[in-house]
């Protein structure tokens, strides 16, 4: 596996590269580091065993490829053990809108719940790694264990929530108000994970945050300018900067 190093301020980021795409490889929930994040945040070692026994594999998937699309059934959901995705879904003229980009210690696949078929595609932004979680199973084995039908219910919460955040905000804010909320948003998601919260890369083009956000690609170019113009952020390429966090909240008043 080969690595591209980052300088930005003194810091180093690396990006990962080279990883096989749809690779199967074993899993298991209690020896990951990410779990208190994910479906077994807070289960104690018995249980976590139990799911180790349904979360049988792991899968890579390359830059650039679909774990699931629009129509596909839906038989599994899945958590992100590194890497970063986007969800795709169709506008009512055809078009694609990006409706969530999801981390490491996140869901997805919980869209195709309700119907059985998945109504969003899910894309890899860079190489990434998912831990397949067969649903059946998961129901079954969460009527066994309590605790693991409550942290799928708090996830599942959690998606609902940023869903209505995101309605507000597209609804209300400015162009610079939506993008310092997004920058915030992925500070903060940085942060849970141990990762620096005001120093990250951005994996996403400036489409797909446009694309996201409800902006063009130009507005969104030009609110990363304005935005760096007032201090608020330091933007070099794809890096981002910010360098006082409570500027950054007080200007969109949270």
């Amino acid at each position: 596996m080969s690595h591209i190093d980052t300088q930005f301020h003194g810091v180093r980021i690396t990006e990962s590269q080279g990883r096989p795409a749809q690779q199967h490889l074993p899993a298991a929930c209690s020896s990951c580091s990410l779990h208190e994040l994910c479906l077994s945040g807070g289960l104690d070692e018995i249980d976590l065993e139990a799911i180790d026994r349904i979360v049988a594999q792991r899968r890579r998937i390359a830059k650039g490829e679909a774990l699931f699309s629009v129509g596909d059934a839906f038989r599994s959901i899945y958590a992100v053990r590194f890497g970063l995705f986007k969800t795709e879904g169709l506008m009512t003229d055809g078009r694609e809108q990006v409706t969530g980009f999801q981390m490491a210690g996140e869901l997805l696949g919980l869209d195709g719940i309700s119907d059985d078929r998945h109504v969003c595609k899910a894309v890899a932004l860079e190489d990434s790694e998912v831990c397949v979680i067969p649903f059946a199973e998961m129901e079954s084995l969460g009527r066994a264990v309590p605790a693991l039908q409550r942290n799928l219910h708090r996830v599942m919460s959690r998606e609902m929530v940023q869903d209505r955040n995101l309605l507000v905000l597209l609804g209300s804010a400015q162009a610079a108000e939506r993008l310092a909320a997004f920058l915030l948003n992925l500070s903060e998601r940085h942060a849970q994970r141990g990762y620096a919260a005001s120093e990250f890369i951005l994996r996403m083009t400036r489409d797909e945050i446009g694309s996201y956000l409800g902006l063009t690609p130009e507005t969104v170019s030009r609110t990363f300018t304005k935005l760096q113009k007032d201090g608020l952020i330091e933007v070099a390429q794809k890096h981002i900067r910010i360098p006082d966090l409570p500027a950054l909240r007080n200007f969109i008043g949270c």
